[in-house]
């Protein structure tokens, strides 16, 4: 029987030789603090009237270029035309603040030397508008979208009762295939599933019921644990300061912080939050491509 190093065994749940990570720059929304963090903006005795603090909100999503699996698709942000795909009351309460043409999702794209044309997979963290709103673009196509089971029953029950606050729409969950509009869907059911080598899932509830995370381990730069809105800012998950109004299912949300941050702590990674611009512009301060 023959020995294998630590290394050699780490080695196998690496990503092969040659693969890259891109964050893709979608825009920035400006969103009331109290979204965000439990308790944010609350009035007290002392200070019954406080400031209404905002928040600017980086939209992202992640890139890899797989030697063996083609380009994927983490999470794709929101809609092209947000005035109508949304309506006058989410835009209020959400605005898009900062987009030209560079951050529509087929540009941003582009700007890593790939084609939209040629992105073989997407995964979905979470279905919400702001995540999965760059579906438009896979209408029609037979691009796998994989999104965990859960998620997606929730989603289609959220847009056929119209619960859970309008945070799903009908238009990007295009279940209608008759018309050739619809989607490549692909559940998957697993509390963590390498869908591709070297790339994992790990089903993260709370924010919603079937949010995934996504972690990437490269060679040379280690590993990325990319949380979709399980942490939406860095509060979330340094201080773990639960979600405001955004909260769904507390427990669940504790559950998934502790698995989190024990990957975290085992891989030593890289944790990229949904939104938090900081931490991400620090990140494309140093480097634009991981490896």
């Amino acid at each position: 029987m023959s020995a294998f190093s630590f290394e050699e065994t780490i080695s196998a749940f690496k990503a092969p030789p040659g693969t890259k990570l891109h964050i893709l720059n979608l825009g920035v929304l400006s969103v009331d603090e109290a979204w965000l963090l439990e308790g944010a903006n609350g009035s007290s005795v002392s200070n019954p009237n406080p400031t209404n603090k905002r928040r600017d909100l980086g939209l992202f999503a992640a890139l890899i270029e797989h030697p063996e699996d083609g380009l994927i698709l983490y999470e794709t942000g929101c809609a092209e035309d947000l005035d109508l795909k949304w309506g006058a009351q989410r835009v209020d309460l959400f605005p898009r603040t900062v987009y030209t043409e560079a951050h529509t999702l087929p540009a941003a794209i582009a700007a890593t030397g790939n084609s939209i044309a040629d992105v073989r997979a997407v995964v979905i963290g979470h279905l919400h508008l702001d995540h999965a709103g760059g579906l438009e673009h896979f209408k029609s196509s037979d691009v796998p979208i994989y999104v965990h089971e859960l998620e997606f029953k929730h989603a289609a029950w959220a847009v056929a009762t119209k619960s859970d606050g309008g945070v799903y729409l009908a238009d990007y969950l295009s279940l209608d295939t008759s018309a050739g509009l619809g989607l490549n869907w692909q559940t998957f059911a697993d509390p963590h599933v390498e869908l591709f080598r070297g790339v994992s899932f790990h089903h993260a509830p709370g924010h919603t019921p079937g949010l995934v995370a996504m972690q990437v381990n490269l060679r040379r730069d280690g590993t990325f644990i990319f949380t979709s809105d399980h942490a939406i800012v860095k509060e979330n998950y340094h201080d773990a300061q639960p979600q405001g109004f955004l909260a769904r299912d507390h427990v669940s949300w504790i559950r998934s912080s502790q698995m989190l941050k024990r990957l975290q702590r085992s891989y030593r990674a890289t944790v990229v939050f949904g939104h938090d611009l900081d931490v991400v512009n620090k990140l494309w301060a140093e480097k634009r491509v991981w490896e």
